[in-house]
């Protein structure tokens, strides 16, 4: 059985971005074009480029055409997942970099959200996490010494907080919320973004049996990522 015309179309479209023939912001042909190029009605391209903008690599824009863009990272909002994996799954390039690791003194609003005294020293590390040498997640984490006192030991170029904190502490519980924000200039520049271009940022606790391990703040550009969630009712 033949293929769809539509399909073939897509897969040609497919094909010039994968390869970086159309590099991210070239503006492709016209429907009108591709329907004369593949002898289809313009319908028949139009569901072909409808595909490839809801997967996320061609962006539309009103009166100007049609464009290559940078797909967006996505993560589920329900549940932990190693970064890594996820960038690995989608068939891209994984790398970190280790901005800050360091035993601090929890303060105020901290050391409210992980359970403990004012003034008492706690881990802290900074990562950007890179998607093909794009940066798509600064992660600041802050974890309780009492129960994973190796932690400030670990490389983790080589594996992630998340997956090594999973390993030493099984997970049982998360507390999150997500908020649009205006990023600052720091976490800006480690995100190689625009300070008016809107972050969002996952506040998250997570817990090991009845103890708080850690709380994080994980913030993403918004033009390159994005949270999902999904439940059944």
């Amino acid at each position: 059985m033949s293929q769809p015309r539509y399909l073939l179309i897509k897969q040609y479209l497919n094909e010039k971005i994968q390869t970086r023939t159309w590099p991210i912001g070239y503006k492709i042909p016209t429907e009108i074009d591709l329907a004369n190029e593949f002898s289809v009605s313009r319908m028949t391209a139009n569901k072909a480029i409808k595909e490839l903008v809801n997967e996320g690599l061609l962006e539309r824009t009103p009166r100007l055409g049609t464009f290559v863009c940078h797909k967006k990272a996505e993560s589920p909002l329900m549940e932990i997942r190693n970064i890594a994996t996820e960038v690995h799954q989608r068939g891209h390039h994984y790398s970190s970099k280790v901005i800050k690791k360091e035993e601090v003194i929890a303060k105020d609003d901290i050391a409210l959200k992980i359970g403990v005294r004012n003034d008492t020293s706690i881990y802290f590390t900074q990562i950007v996490h890179y998607e093909n040498d794009v940066p798509i997640q600064l992660e600041d984490r802050w974890v309780n010494p009492l129960f994973v006192k190796d932690y400030l030991k670990q490389d983790f170029t080589l594996q992630t907080p998340n997956e090594y904190l999973v390993q030493i502490c099984p997970l049982s519980d998360i507390e999150h919320s997500v908020e649009a924000i205006i990023p600052n200039e720091h976490v800006s520049e480690l995100l190689h973004m625009d300070n008016k271009t809107p972050c969002l940022l996952l506040n998250r606790r997570t817990w090991s049996e009845d103890k708080l391990v850690s709380i994080a703040l994980l913030y993403h550009p918004g033009d390159r990522y994005k949270l999902t969630s999904r439940s059944k009712v």
